[in-house]
């Protein structure tokens, strides 16, 4: 059995909770030898899954609602049930709770490890914790973790950078993320029906921004901006975190969310976390331009889902997340400032062919499918095992 270890999974909806469901949905139907150990989660329901889901025993982090401490040690039933797995290989997402069983497992079982890194977790500790040691012993901690895994795998070339950083000094092989909305209609008259069904005017450029509401993502900068564009548009928030207040009273004092323009209707619309995937495919096609002006995410999943509607990231050049942008070609690229940016979105506003291009670039380029992925790396799965199991100890 293959193991995929997160710190979260659905109902919590991040990127790297999006990529771990894909993972075991589509290997699960590829070799349905797949399950998932997670921390549980109020209201979670995975009996419809066509793979098992583990959940342990957690409780809420503070100031990072909806994400959960897991206390899987605390948690006998799951131990019990844990130790009669017949696991051959184990996949953790991340370096902590979940990532410490698996390498529990791998270390008792002598089975394979592979480690997946996807987030910059400095930024994460820096906000909470005020003591620079702290932070560095911390940051040792997910280096240790890493070396000790069999192989590191990362979504794209400049996220080793980042682990680089952290001292991280071993092997890293690049494994993309999937799509699921990869060969999703997308056409003029689709893009039309989705604004309808979402109650969005035709003729008024519609922004979009799908991700947690966290200032680490630079949500301040995107309404800063916003507050500079005289063109008509209509900006659309997805999701929640512990910055999503703020944003709102930010979004008011800058003006964004009174009635203004033709229309008479605000500027800034937050729409909360949305869970159903179908209706997250709605407002990715009915967007014009997707903005992630992020430099804390790594490989953004949002810009390659974004992507797979024909709808062109703008990013900031230089950051991590930008590396698979060519500007003007699979998307856009702006320097790190806000009137810069704000000029940017103008100019594409009122020069709808350019992004055109660039969004049947971004679907050319970007959005691979799941399904894709899940072959390959079923196939590494297999080749590691094999090599494992025929190594000269």
């Amino acid at each position: 059995m293959i193991g995929l270890f997160n710190d979260c999974f659905p109902p919590i909806m991040d990127g790297v909770s999006v990529t771990t469901e894909n993972y075991a949905r589509w290997l699960s139907l590829r070799r349905g030898d797949v399950c998932v150990v997670t921390p549980q989660v109020p209201l979670a329901d995975d009996t419809k899954r066509t793979y098992p889901v583990y959940r342990y025993l957690s409780v809420p982090i503070p100031m990072r609602k909806p994400y959960r401490y897991g206390l899987p040690q605390m948690d006998y039933t799951f131990r019990r049930t844990i130790h009669n797995l017949p696991f051959t290989l184990v996949h953790a997402h991340c370096p902590f709770s979940s990532g410490e069983v698996a390498r529990n497992i791998a270390t008792a079982r002598g089975i394979p490890m592979i480690a997946t890194f996807h987030s910059k977790y400095r930024a994460d500790f820096e906000r909470v914790v005020p003591n620079k040691f702290m932070v560095d012993r911390l940051i040792a901690g997910i280096v240790e973790f890493y070396d000790r895994a069999d192989e590191v795998w990362i979504p794209q070339e400049s996220v080793g950078e980042t682990l680089r950083e952290y001292g991280y000094r071993g092997p890293m092989e690049v494994v993309d993320n999937g799509n699921d909305f990869a060969g999703q209609p997308c056409s003029t008259s689709d893009k039309a029906e989705a604004r309808r069904r979402l109650g969005l005017e035709q003729d008024v450029p519609v922004l979009l921004f799908v991700g947690q509401h966290i200032w680490e993502k630079n949500v301040g900068f995107i309404l800063k901006a916003l507050s500079m564009i005289d063109e008509p548009f209509i900006m659309l928030f997805v999701g929640t975190g512990y910055a999503e207040n703020d944003m709102r009273r930010m979004a008011e004092e800058l003006g964004l969310t009174t009635p203004s323009g033709r229309n008479g209707k605000p500027k800034v619309k937050f729409c909360g976390a949305i869970y159903d995937r179908e209706v997250m495919c709605r407002y990715y096609l009915a967007a014009d331009l997707f903005l992630f002006p992020s430099l804390y995410d790594n490989a953004p999943l949002v810009v390659r889902e974004a992507a797979a509607m024909q709808t062109p990231s703008v990013l900031v050049a230089g950051s991590t997340a930008s590396e698979v942008i060519n500007h003007g070609e699979n998307g856009f690229l702006s320097i790190n400032d806000e009137g810069a940016y704000a000029s940017l979105i103008s100019f594409l506003i009122t020069h709808p062919e350019r992004i055109n291009v660039a969004g049947m670039g971004a679907a050319a380029t970007l959005a691979r499918s799941w399904e894709d992925i899940a072959a390959e790396v079923s196939d590494r799965y297999d080749h590691l095992v094999h090599r494992y199991n025929h190594r000269v100890v």
